[in-house]
């Protein structure tokens, strides 16, 4: 097992700052101080020369943080066509924006940004031809744009709204109550609030999640325990009581929903991101148990829908692409669940609308929808307007018009209206982007990892290239959690289109593309598998003429952001720049912060073994500098506010590269201010973010003007 930390208290001593020529200009790096910090892992004793980097709220950090980021910033004011590529996206960012309408009582509710608004601003109206009005502006929440608007729920009926909001990008949030007919505030703001929807018990209150408060730093201590609140309106928030998990049902994570009909309460509880327990409670019934389930953390079991006393499930439980059955609550024994939707070979996910079930397959990366009935009845296949990612589907039973989302790399989102009964789509809104579509050409390949398997990649640029090897490529990717990489419009990524740039995403092993087998081959002891995806698909572009190493940038965020640590340590030659994002960076202590542990389903700890503690150790970033390498011209990017994944992972990458660097590519990290993880991020902080990546990439590349 692991031993404490064995050395020692930490001492600063001073070490000269490290220096590299770039482009003929000397770049000195800010001092960065090594302690003496030591740790013991299963006899093996590792060094922490940054521990002290992870104080997010010490003096000398924060000192750190501005050396840096102002040699960052000199650095980046150097670039010559840097301006006019912030001109270039702001122009082609500067249209209206309008989200996938959703209808609440008797209003239909859209997100609309008129261009370049810090915020989109929430509006609604009554009826197809009502007058628009703003029902919420959350460009009003801060000054600055650090405050955002993180989540919206309505009550069943539509009369009352909770909305939390984000401070400075944090996981933490705050909900605010509204009189849904004249926005007045309704009791106290909530506070301390995280990982949490929210979920309406008629209009007497809601269900909502969240840990208490740590002792140390909100922004990187350990939070373990979830709770499940329900807190009745017009009530102290101090009185609101705790229905589940705490020290009584300990879970990393808990969440809740109702079912439409309200009579059920729904617990999912979990400790890490895969896999479920899955409880409810029948309201109808004063004082009524809480009832398990689903008792294990085999499978992700969630409800889509119930009919009376039968549940409608969507789970993956003997089913690795998911499968919708139904289960009896009087008979819920697992042999006894019915299937109403099938496994087929493509991942399935449920949504439900108009009365009717539709799912949304994904099939190679692509979306394809069918419409059932609630017994499973084949309606029909929904034409699609592309190739591409579909989204929504979704609505009150009601209802007899919903709307879906239709989007790929070349085509901006658009909404269409969908008849659930006569199965006809009609545009409802298409955004007028400064994008020729036409002059692009979006495709997908099939290239071949290094233990042979089949990986698909879609490849984004303007036509009549010439496949010379000197385009500049970005290689996207993420490989984790499950998580999907489907076809979706960026107006960052055009404006790299534009300048003659390649856009390739490679569907990484450790997603869930393929469902449950390919998210198993990309996690724990299958990690390597991830990062020799990455590589591959980086070959692939190299050997078919769209770049060269010299022209390729890696780039991904959170697990993408060790993706790109990890494969620029493993393969430095790869690419000539890496563009390492909010990453997970040290493997040996990413569970040791906030919610970090919950992540162990993907990578494990270093606790679990002798042999997980060597993997681990083999392919951590921060680990695995090497004195005397040359590796990629690289700018690390992070947030001081993310409490996700806490900064000091990029604080201590970064130093290691600084001190270890061979060569003259730089080495830069970018910290933005009173920003988080991502979400949340004002307009402006998302330009100027994308500026400064491009512009480095390309200048890196050699690129001394833009085309």
């Amino acid at each position: 097992m692991i031993n404490k930390k064995i050395g020692l208290i930490l001492m600063m001593i001073g070490m000269a700052g490290t220096a590299s020529t770039v482009c003929g200009q000397q770049l000195k790096y800010p001092t960065t101080s090594q302690g003496t910090v030591v740790d013991e892992f299963w006899g093996e004793k590792v060094s922490d020369p940054y521990r002290w980097l992870e104080d997010d709220r010490s003096a000398e950090t924060k000192s750190w943080v501005q050396a840096e980021n102002k040699v960052t910033f000199d650095y980046l004011n150097t670039i010559p066509f840097r301006s006019k590529l912030k001109e270039q996206l702001t122009e082609i960012w500067n249209y209206e924006k309008i989200g996938t309408p959703f209808k609440e009582g008797a209003y239909t509710y859209f997100f609309k940004n008129n261009g370049l608004q810090q915020h989109s601003v929430l509006y609604r109206k009554q009826g197809e031809n009502g007058a628009e009005e703003v029902f919420l502006d959350p460009n009003t929440f801060s000054k600055d744009g650090s405050t955002s608007l993180a989540d919206v729920s309505f009550s069943k009926d539509g009369s009352l709204v909770a909305y939390s909001i984000s401070e400075g990008g944090s996981d933490w949030r705050k909900v605010i109550v509204l009189n849904a007919k004249d926005k007045a505030p309704v009791g106290e703001t909530l506070v301390d609030v995280k990982f949490s929807g929210i979920a309406w018990k008629g209009n007497d209150g809601f269900y909502y999640s969240s840990y208490d408060k740590p002792k140390g730093s909100e922004l990187s201590e350990k939070t373990d325990q979830h709770k499940l609140y329900y807190h009745k309106l017009k009530t102290a928030q101090s009185t609101d009581q705790l229905i589940f998990g705490g020290s009584a049902t300990p879970r990393r994570y808990v969440g809740a929903s109702l079912t439409d009909d309200q009579r059920y309460l729904i617990i999912s509880a979990a400790n890490t991101t895969t896999g479920n327990e899955l409880y409810y409670q029948d309201l109808s019934k004063p004082n009524s148990k809480i009832i398990c389930l689903q008792d294990h953390f085999d499978a992700n079991t969630g409800v889509v829908d119930n009919i009376g006393d039968t549940f409608l499930l969507e789970t993956n439980y003997k089913a690795a692409n998911n499968r919708l059955v139904k289960v009896d609550l009087k008979n819920p024994a697992k042999e006894n669940w019915k299937d109403v939707i099938p496994e087929t070979e493509n991942v399935l996910s449920i949504s439900t609308g108009g009365g009717y079930l539709f799912a949304n397959y994904l099939k190679d990366a692509v979306s394809v929808v069918i419409q059932y009935d609630y017994t499973g009845k084949k309606i029909r296949q929904i034409e699609l307007p592309g190739v591409g990612t579909a989204s929504g589907f979704s609505g009150k039973k009601k209802e007899k018009e919903i709307y879906f989302g239709f989007s790929n790399y070349i085509t901006p989102s658009s909404s269409y209206k969908f008849d659930v009964n006569s199965g006809k789509s009609s545009l409802y809104i298409k955004p007028k982007v400064k994008f020729d579509s036409d002059q692009y050409e979006s495709k997908q390949v099939f290239y071949t990892s290094k233990d042979g398997t089949k990986v698909p990649m879609i490849i984004t640029y303007k036509k009549g290239i010439a496949l010379n090897g000197k385009n500049p490529t970005i290689v996207y990717g993420y490989g984790g959690f499950n998580i999907s990489l489907t076809p979706a419009f960026s107006t960052s990524v055009a404006v790299w289109l534009a300048n003659g740039g390649v856009y390739a995403v490679p569907n990484l092993r450790g997603g869930g593309e393929y469902g449950q087998k390919w998210h198993d081959g990309g996690r724990q002891f299958n990690k390597l598998n991830v990062f020799n995806d990455f590589i591959a698909a980086a070959h692939y572009l190299q050997e078919n003429g769209y770049t060269s190493p010299e022209y390729t940038a890696l780039s991904g965020g959170s697990n993408g952001g060790l993706l790109v640590g990890a494969t620029m340590t493993i393969d430095p030659k790869v690419a000539k720049v890496a563009l390492p994002e909010v990453g997970v960076l040290d493997m040996l202590r990413y569970h040791t912060f906030t919610a970090g542990a919950g992540w162990s389903y993907d990578y494990g700890t270093v606790a679990d073994s002798k042999e997980m503690f060597d993997y681990l150790k083999a392919y951590s970033p921060v680990h695995n500098v090497k004195t005397g390498v040359s590796y990629p011209a690289t700018m690390v990017l992070t947030g001081d506010h993310d409490d996700r994944v806490v900064p000091a992972h990029s604080y201590k990458f970064a130093s290691e590269l600084q001190a270890k660097q061979a060569g003259d590519n730089p080495v830069l990290i970018r910290i933005e201010t009173k920003a988080g993880h991502g979400a949340g991020r004002s307009t402006e902080v998302l330009i100027n973010s994308t500026v400064d990546k491009y512009a480095f990439a390309l200048w890196n590349m050699g690129v001394k003007e833009l085309k």
